[in-house]
């Protein structure tokens, strides 16, 4: 076997040399020494002595406003190839290795499952009623352009083709001359139509490759393991989207967005279909079939596989003409005639049955099974798309309504009053909007979008989820709102409980709904929750945060049980830990025991798209590990904590919580620190997502959004998010005799061990270092008391994680992190200084170059990091 991490270097060589010719060409061999020197100079500054720090800054700052950008750009570019690099070796790591025995492997799981007792025909029933939705969400801080995306995928490509014996450095080289030549900021903003359609590329591009693969992989696994496959049409995972539904302070997201983007969803899907089937219909060229397909297509059809196909492909056809009238406005003159899956799905089976019945299984198992199990998982609309609004854009109609009807005001009522008036318009069989009422242009929209909600093809959709929600009215009125609307379905109506307090009181509120008779048939004994990681931990600090969502859990899932209602939990999760983020099946296996039974859905966020589901081998691996992890949660959970144990949490959560809060809120020093040390306020001018950094354009830290909050922190390398607050809690139990109960919870409680294991992660992320240099160029003296501090405070939380885990060295248990963090730092280190000195200068003398050059570092630094929010 080849050394893998030699093939590695090999490539990141290969690719760091055709940058290197590539900057020659554009700016010369000097400009090209400059560059290596500063590299050289950051290597030597990482393991030297402090004069070869100084020898790297002093470099830096020599920089003409003209130099910085295209500096910026080169150490950014390399970190983005070196990703590239990282990510195809991934995949050859799996195919070079066999990874079925891994303890990890879905075949371990079923051998593991098979042992323990559980019968072969419940881990089948299990595994074919398992719903695992994939949300992807659109990223507020998405930093490469999608233009860029496709050549670092057309890059993948050519080392793919490479490994396989092929030369292909021209092409490298032709490709990353074209990346140096473009634009990597870009000019303007994406709008929701823009994210959307990178949602669709990235199921186009690779999931509709991976899918099929993953769902033959796992049939053949079952098969394999307990003698029964897994059913044609069943599809454990599936795939929802938030792009163009998201409207929570959103205002580029409006009705109009909302029916482009599901009718957009549609043609994808059509699109996608008809080159199946026509590929499809290019190899069934048989003449021999069932007596079924005879009847259907009749006698005089010499070719009838083809005959049968050439009517779905003309279908599929129709339907595109269909929606793009639609979309362009224009006269509706046909009948859309592909609504369902089953209509696309009938002809399909038809096909299958007639090729098994005839002895051709070999052709059946090929490219139409794979049609089949693409329409298992995507249907006929791509992705279900969710609808998000905020509780108080709801309760705004029901205001300016009472209002109108003079009685009094909505909002003034206690919650009693607006739950009794919300069910007796529910169960009233008169309209509740007037015909001459003339609303804000607000509740307009709010109107208008459940008007498309209504009108839309219920299998187009997902859950309508309230944020901020924490009263049953929130969801009552939502209900009420899509009835008045017109819908003729009983969607989905999903609270998001999002701050401490809101996760704390989620039992009562959903204990409250479902005690009402009305709401619980409306159910239909199906009640989701959406968890809120982001809020709840910018709200209370991820320790408090992370206890709050378990408890949150544990409260429901037990609720919902003593109700006889299935709960679907719905994990709002990013990619960073800050945001709930980490490795998915180690954070399933940490959830509740029966917090995760058969249903799990989870959001995925823009990069950690890309990341996870980018390339299609990984794809299969990652879709393989969601899979596994909510199989082994439903039939296998973990036991429930000891009580010793839930006690120890709760001191931990409550001193966590108060010194969070101590800092965060109560710190007079903190809001100025925090945007003097951080991009903060020059992060608005980045034109990354289509979605405003804060809430409100007035507000402050408070308003600030989740993500773009942990982005300025993760750009400084403080990475105060994840662990101010744990600093504290780990310290005072360990000073309080407590350690031999913290490390016996770290080796048997799997949610202590992934809480402990992502502050480890992160810890390995920060650098005091880095953030004691922006503080030099950017903070005040009288600031730098609290930065002092704060660095202070995260080398505590490095101790205590060494001391809890019995380690000298962070992720000495993870190496491949460990060496990939320490690789990429010497380039990321420039960007750093960089970036310093550029906020420092265009804070004292604007200047447009500045401006440029600084959003280069922001994109540099997050590619370096892995991670943006």
């Amino acid at each position: 076997m080849s050394d893998l991490h030699e093939a590695l270097r090999d490539d990141v060589r290969a690719l760091g040399g055709s940058l290197g010719q590539t900057i020659e060409n554009h700016l010369g061999s000097g400009f090209l020494e400059r560059v290596e020197r500063v590299r050289k100079l950051a290597k030597a500054g990482r393991h030297g002595t402090e004069e070869d720090r100084e020898s790297l800054l002093e470099e830096l700052r020599s920089l003409s406003e003209d130099e910085m950008l295209p500096v910026a750009r080169a150490f950014t570019q390399f970190l983005n190839l070196a990703n590239i690099a990282e990510e195809h070796h991934r995949v050859r790591r799996h195919q070079e290795i066999c990874d079925l025995e891994s303890t990890d492997s879905f075949v371990q799981l079923l051998k593991h499952l098979k042992k323990s007792g559980i019968s072969q025909e419940r881990i089948l029933d299990t595994l074919t009623q398992m719903q695992v939705d994939l949300v992807l969400t659109a990223h507020p801080t998405e930093v490469n352009r999608r233009t860029l995306i496709q050549k670092y995928d057309a890059i993948t490509d050519s080392l793919r083709a490479q490994d396989r014996g092929e030369n292909q450095q021209h092409r490298l080289n032709e490709l990353i001359s074209q990346i140096w030549h473009t634009n990597e900021i870009r000019q303007t903003r994406p709008t929701p139509i823009d994210e959307a359609k990178w949602g669709f590329a990235v199921i186009e591009n690779s999931l509709w490759e991976a899918v099929p693969a993953f769902l033959k992989r796992l049939d053949l696994q079952t098969k394999a393991i307990i003698g029964k496959g897994l059913p044609l049409e069943a599809s454990p995972v599936r795939f929802s989207s938030w792009m163009g539904g998201d409207r929570d302070g959103n205002p580029n997201v409006t009705s109009t967005i909302t029916e482009e983007v599901l009718l957009l969803s549609r043609w994808m899907a059509a699109d996608l279909y008809l080159r199946d089937i026509d590929a499809l219909r290019a190899e069934l060229s048989m003449e021999q079939c069932s007596n079924e397909l005879r009847a259907k297509v009749g006698d005089e059809a010499a070719e009838p596989y083809r005959a049968i196909l050439g009517d779905i492909r003309d279908q599929l056809a129709c339907t595109k003409r269909w929606i793009e009238q639609k979309l362009h406005h224009q006269t509706v003159d046909i009948t859309c005639p592909l609504l369902t899956s089953e209509q696309l799905l009938e002809p399909l089976m038809l096909c299958h049955r007639s090729l098994i019945e005839c002895g051709m299984e070999i052709i059946a198992e090929g490219a139409l099974e794979d049609i089949i199990r693409r329409i298992a998982c995507f249907g006929v609309t791509l992705v279900r798309l969710d609808i998000r609004q905020s509780s108080d854009r709801h309760a705004q109609v029901f205001e300016e309504l009472s209002q109108f009807y003079g009685l009094g005001s909505y909002t003034a009522w206690t919650e009693e009053g607006r739950q009794a008036f919300l069910l007796k318009e529910l169960q009233s069989k008169r309209p509740l909007i007037p015909r001459d009422w003339q609303p804000s242009a607000d509740v307009q929209e709010v109107l208008d979008t459940c008007r498309v909600v209504a009108l839309a093809d219920p299998d187009s959709l997902g859950s309508y989820v309230i944020s901020m929600a924490s009263s049953p009215s929130d969801v009552l009125s939502v209900i009420l709102l899509l009835r008045e609307m017109g819908i003729t379905h009983d969607i989905r109506v999903v609270p998001l409980f999002e701050t401490l307090n809101d996760l704390e009181s989620a039992r009562s509120c959903i204990d409250a709904l479902l005690s009402v008779p009305w709401y619980k048939q409306y159910t239909h004994g199906h009640q989701e929750v959406m968890i809120g990681y982001s809020d709840s931990s910018k709200d209370a600090g991820q320790l408090a945060a992370a206890w709050g969502q378990y408890k949150a859990q544990e409260a429901l899932t037990a609720l919902c049980k003593a109700h006889d209602v299935h709960l679907t939990l719905f994990h709002g999760r990013g990619g960073t830990v800050g945001r709930g983020g980490g490795p998915s099946h180690t954070a399933i296996m940490a959830q509740p025991p029966g917090s995760v039974d058969r249903s799990l859905r989870v959001t995925e966020q823009g990069e950690m798209i890309r990341f996870k589901f980018g390339i299609p081998e990984l794809a299969v691996r990652n879709l393989e590990l969601y899979a596994g992890a909510v199989l082994m949660a439903t039939l296998a959970p973990t036991p429930a904590p000891e009580d010793a144990w839930r006690e120890q949490m709760e001191k931990l959560a409550a001193t966590g919580l108060q010194a969070y809060r101590s800092v965060v809120r109560e710190d007079p020093q903190f809001v100025p620190y925090f945007r003097a040390v951080t991009p903060e306020q020059e992060l608005s001018k980045l034109p990354l997502g289509s979605r405003p950094a804060k809430r409100k354009a007035d507000g402050g830290v408070e308003s600030l959004r989740a993500i773009p909050w942990i982005f300025a922190w993760t750009q400084i390398r403080l990475m105060l998010p994840a662990w101010l607050g744990s600093d504290t809690a780990l310290s005072c139990a360990i000073k309080g005799e407590e350690l031999p109960a913290l490390r016996e919870m770290y080796r048997k409680w799997p949610f202590f061990r992934s809480y402990v294991d992502m502050l480890e992660m992160v810890l390995a992320k920060s650098d005091s270092r880095l953030t004691e240099y922006y503080e030099s160029r950017l903070v005040s003296e009288e600031l730098k008391v609290l930065g002092s501090s704060l660095r202070s405070r995260l080398e505590t939380a490095v101790e205590m994680v060494l001391t809890i885990k019995e380690r000298d060295l962070l992720l000495a248990d993870n190496p491949v992190i460990r060496q990939s963090i320490d690789v990429r730092n010497p380039y990321i280190d420039p960007l750093h200084f960089l970036q310093a000195e550029l906020l420092y200068r265009d804070r004292n003398n604007p200047d447009k170059r500045l401006e440029k050059a600084l959003m280069v570092t922001m994109a540099g630094i997050s590619a370096g990091m892995r991670n943006t929010g």
